[in-house]
């Protein structure tokens, strides 16, 4: 008796298995919605790309193929228009049709949660507190430490540049943008600049996030405790050494009492009270902090870079504007460079072209669910625009694979772009809290940059937009030959 049941329990469990994916492809509530049934049967072609990382390409493919929507797991759906980021991502009057994010696609929380993975509440809680850190007064407060930073980019440069040496820029970048955040975060620099190498720490940083993909693949599997067995040991080690240093260091900082200094955890301390974030939380941010006020920073000045280089009729207009507006690097300020539009535009640009945070942002359907481009998506259902996509309309977008600052511009030619575009890191409730001090770095470096050195990229280079991506992009080395202008006015006088 027993071996009959043995036989018929091994053989339910493949019919069952087999009905279940018989009916997630013709009978699911989105069955209806475009999309590969390959998908839908097995969900073994979405972990390979991811963990490959080459999905958002595949992805795209599936766009290009089946239109604006696409369904690409029995319950995930990916979106490519404008009004469904808004619809998805934006402000409701009424709480209860807020698009919430899944939180299986996130990291989840340890000994505290923090902005990104918080309830609703918690991160109208912490985003009150963490905000004082990025008003306008502390940008201006922040100024000579971002300047300071700014100076030792461009000395170490002109070594480069002295000596004759090709550069990578991405690197640079980073070097500058990590000392930056480690000193307005922890009240320490990396000292990337100085030794001109990676601090440890932020080869653990690079890892951890690498590391997120393998997380975010096992819990998709409901075998998140596996993770640690699927991920390589040393992305596991990374992880979990950047995770211990991130918590010694604000508990460091945290300790001093420290409120004067212009730095994000004075502002934090200085207006933390009972409806403020626990000593947990606040480390707990402070890893995001780091990541957010980084890598993203880097990631957009090196894609603006190749952008321009490779497009010398818009690097020579943005050259242009830039050295006609300063007589001297020590007039290059941060509200001076908030009045470059070109300038302003080319970065815009390489945002729509080049997104820091490329992948979709999930986030699951309301009670009583939505109509999104003709189909019907059920409550809890998990829908997302990639990034890639969120700056344009998908379908009558111009151009959209052509680097065009104009249509960032009072141009007529590109007012129906304009409207179409919307603008992901500054809408809804969970907008970038951050991007006025990123948009002021950017600027800054980009302009003493750009007046300072003629640019050329090298030929090992030319292919560089040609990357993975594993939550972020994995950037390759952006070599460049920068060349000191003949005669700088501040030198002919």
């Amino acid at each position: 008796m027993s071996v009959i049941w043995f036989v018929a329990l091994a053989l339910a469990i493949p019919v069952y298995s087999l009905a279940i994916r018989i009916y997630n492809a013709y009978f699911h509530p989105l069955a209806r919605v475009p999309g590969p049934k390959l998908y839908i049967f097995t969900q073994i072609p979405f972990y390979y790309h991811t963990l490959k990382g080459d999905w958002n390409n595949v992805l795209k493919g599936l766009h290009d193929k089946y239109g604006p929507i696409v369904r690409f797991q029995a319950n995930r759906v990916s979106l490519t228009t404008a009004d469904a980021f808004k619809t998805i991502y934006g402000h409701k009057n009424d709480a209860d049709k807020t698009f919430n994010k899944d939180f299986t696609s996130y990291r989840a929380k340890k000994t505290a949660s923090h902005i990104i993975n918080a309830s609703h509440e918690d991160h109208k809680r912490m985003r009150r507190l963490i905000s004082h850190a990025f008003s306008d007064k502390a940008l201006r407060n922040q100024e000579p430490v971002l300047q300071s930073y700014v100076d030792k980019l461009m000395s170490r440069l002109s070594e480069a540049s002295d000596r004759n040496e090709s550069v990578d820029l991405v690197h640079w970048y980073n070097f500058a943008t990590f000392d930056l955040i480690g000193d307005l975060a922890f009240g320490q620099s990396f000292h990337c600049l100085d030794s001109g190498n990676y601090h440890p720490w932020v080869k653990m940083i690079f890892e951890n996030i690498k590391s997120f993909t393998y997380l975010t693949v096992a819990r998709r599997l409901g075998m998140e405790g596996l993770a640690p067995y699927i991920t390589p040991a040393h992305l596991v080690k990374s992880a979990r050494e950047h995770a211990e240093l991130t918590k010694e260091t604000a508990r460091k900082r945290i300790a001093s009492k420290n409120t004067e200094r212009e730095d994000f955890m004075s502002y934090i301390l200085r207006h933390n009270d009972e409806k403020g974030m626990t000593e947990n939380e606040i480390i707990e941010n402070s890893n995001i902090l780091i990541i957010a006020g980084s890598e993203t920073t880097a990631t957009l000045l090196s894609g603006a870079s190749f952008y321009l280089l490779k497009n010398p009729e818009k690097m020579q207009k943005v050259v242009q504007e830039v050295r006609s507006s300063f007589t001297s690097e020590a007039n290059i300020t941060i509200q001076s460079v908030s009045q470059l539009p070109y300038m302003i535009a080319v970065l815009q640009e390489t945002f729509r072209m080049y997104p820091p945070v490329p992948s979709i942002l999930p986030r699951v359907c309301p009670k009583g669910g939505e109509y999104l481009e003709g189909y019907w998506i059920p409550e809890k259902a998990s829908l997302g625009v990639p990034q890639w996509a969120a700056f344009q309309s998908g379908r009558n977008f111009r151009n959209p694979s052509t680097f065009v600052p104009e249509r960032w511009l009072d141009d007529p030619e590109y007012a129906a772009d304009q409207k179409a575009v919307v603008q992901p890191f500054s809408m809804g409730p969970r907008n970038c809290v951050g991007k006025n001090l990123a948009y002021a770095e950017m600027r800054l470096i980009f302009a003493r940059l750009l007046w300072t050195y003629d640019i050329e990229l090298m030929q090992e280079s030319q292919n560089w937009s040609d990357q993975k991506i594993f939550a972020l992009w994995e950037k390759k080395q952006l070599k460049v030959k920068l060349t000191k202008r003949v005669a700088l006015p501040e030198q002919t006088a």
